[in-house]
């Protein structure tokens, strides 16, 4: 019980514990027996193991949870996986739309005062539904720990890059300069000299295309000349060199 906290944000106790602020308070039962149920001494709250978790009121096993969700991250569609595990769709659905907020809620705040060297931000094109109407995924990747730290789903817009650096800049430490990477897209420029400018270096690698072969690639040293880059390459040794390969064409 030492490790428990009180689930109420409002209660002075519930970011820590100590002894005797949480004491045992009876059972409630399932459909898999009985179950222990606590009280905060402090605000009088009850609550039981489960509470403020994925598995909060999950009425099968936590493994099963776990195991639906290890399929979707695998690839598997809801309907495949309602058929393999014989479950309802709309159970598959809620328990992965639980299992999405509570992984948006562990990353907003645990990720935070990040210290990185390099990133990488780029958009994946996914079709939901319609053709017509395809939907961008905007991620950005910490290259050495291959940690997203954000990420924005919607059209290729401005204000969703926007959205995807503004989102990064709150989380990360802004002490060391940090070299970022994008491909071509127009918006990328503009949103980081917007929101760094000079508090980073910033370098874009232009791909050509031709026939689903890449035929050209360009680098372009777009914040920050090559001394600076040198520089940075210096302090950080164990840099990759593909990542730095645009600065011996940026002159």
């Amino acid at each position: 019980m030492k490790s428990l906290s009180c689930p109420d944000r409002r209660c002075s106790r519930s970011r820590k514990s100590a002894t005797g602020s949480i004491i045992r308070h009876g059972f409630y039962t399932n459909r898999w027996g009985k179950r222990r149920r606590y009280q905060c001494r402090t605000c009088g709250k009850t609550f039981c193991s489960t509470t403020r978790t994925p598995y909060y009121r999950l009425q099968h096993r936590r493994a099963t949870f776990d195991e639906i969700a290890t399929l979707s991250v695998e690839g598997m569609s809801k309907s495949a996986i309602a058929r393999v595990k014989g479950i309802a769709w709309n159970t598959v659905h809620r328990w992965l739309e639980g299992a999405a907020a509570w992984c948006r809620r562990f990353n907003d705040r645990k990720i935070d005062g990040l210290s990185v060297m390099e990133l990488q931000a780029d958009e994946i094109r996914t079709i939901v539904g319609s053709k017509e109407a395809p939907i961008w995924i905007f991620a950005v990747i910490d290259v050495w720990s291959r940690l997203w730290p954000s990420t924005v789903i919607g059209k290729r817009s401005y204000q969703n890059t926007l959205s995807l650096f503004r989102d990064l800049s709150k989380r990360m430490n802004l002490k060391q300069t940090p070299l970022v990477v994008t491909d071509g897209f127009g918006f990328y420029e503009k949103v980081v000299r917007r929101l760094f400018g000079p508090a980073c270096l910033y370098g874009r690698v232009i791909k050509t295309r031709r026939n689903d072969r890449i035929v050209k690639v360009e680098r372009r040293a777009v914040l920050g000349d090559a001394l600076q880059l040198q520089s940075f390459h210096s302090s950080f040794p164990s840099v990759k060199k593909t990542f730095l390969l645009f600065t011996l064409f940026s002159c």
